[in-house]
């Protein structure tokens, strides 16, 4: 992560005292994220992690704040948000909003095993019983509404046409009785912290996270923490659906919805990679960046049609 910010410990101590953070013994920046500065505390009262939000507007980290509230409120395990000694949830550093939050401990796993996967699916699923509140976004950040960005910068090339007919593909599946839910769209490895005797494991940084179709979630997923190189792997992916089923049975539409809804998610990650490092913010070392989810994408769409379906048979059996 390029750092964005850089705070001296008078600067830290600063921001610190404004959350009643006191006697600092060290600070170092974290890695990880693509638009925030985030930084560690190690303090008498605990460890922290200040974050300066870089494009962040103020009422879009109040409603991640609100949001990392929000799940608290229903004992669901993720970041706990620290408001400040005003009973504020953010402060502002150099005009940027600032978060301050419980640092959790543990690491990351980028090949989860299979309890673990398991694991994920059942706190994937309890997500989705929380009732989303209302400030949501009612469609995922990088969905099908912001394909057309493609032709402002690439229009009629092969990705521009690729992306295309993966659409055309998904939309039939995308009917207005799929379920929505409050989901988090960005379930990858990276955001998925497991504890230190790799039994239990919390999921992480919801800035991504809409009303939205919760099987797209499930795909996304699968996407994120399923995937071995270029393929997904179905076993993974058999003990993601065991867990998730554990807690919300699904619906014979988003049965049939999955095998699509992940094309969907594996096709919103290529655009993502595509038009970050293509147009946004091009970066010539990156610019081929998309190409192994756009390999991975098509591997989910050439699998026979009922390779998803017939593993959440096998768990309802």
């Amino acid at each position: 992560m390029a750092q964005y910010t850089t705070l001296s410990r008078d600067d830290i101590e600063a921001i610190s005292v404004k959350y009643a953070i006191t006697s600092i013994d060290s600070f170092k920046i974290l890695n990880g994220g693509s638009e925030n500065t985030n930084y560690l505390i190690n303090a008498k009262n605990g460890r922290f992690v200040i974050t300066i939000c870089e494009l962040k507007t103020e009422k879009v980290a109040t409603e991640l704040g609100l949001l990392l509230e929000h799940l608290e409120k229903y004992y669901f395990k993720t970041s706990r948000l620290i408001r400040d000694i005003n009973n504020k949830p953010l402060t502002f550093w150099n005009g940027k909003p600032v978060m301050v939050k419980k640092f959790v401990e543990g690491k990351i796993i980028e090949d989860l095993p299979h309890h673990l996967i398991e694991l994920l699916g059942i706190e994937l699923a309890k997500l989705h019983k929380i009732e989303a509140p209302k400030y949501l976004p009612l469609h995922a950040n990088n969905g099908k509404e912001q394909f057309i960005s493609v032709k402002q910068y690439a229009e009629n090339s092969l990705f521009d046409k690729w992306l295309t007919k993966k659409l055309t593909y998904v939309l039939p599946y995308l009917t207005p009785r799929l379920p929505k839910a409050l989901i988090h769209a960005d379930v990858f490895s990276d955001n998925v912290i497991v504890n230190k005797n790799e039994n239990a494991l919390v999921i992480m940084d919801f800035e991504e996270a809409v009303h939205y179709y919760r099987i797209f979630d499930i795909g996304m997923t699968i996407v994120g923490t399923c995937r071995v190189e270029k393929r997904i792997d179905l076993e993974k992916v058999k003990y993601l659906l065991k867990g998730y089923q554990q807690e919300i049975q699904l619906i014979d539409l988003e049965i049939n919805a999955l095998q699509a809804c992940t094309v969907y998610a594996g096709a919103a990650m290529t655009f993502w990679r595509h038009s970050h490092f293509n147009y946004i913010k091009p970066d010539s070392k990156l610019s081929k960046h998309y190409k192994a989810l756009q390999c991975v994408t098509d591997y989910i769409e050439q699998q026979p049609a009922d390779c998803f379906s017939k593993l959440i048979n096998k768990n309802k059996a």
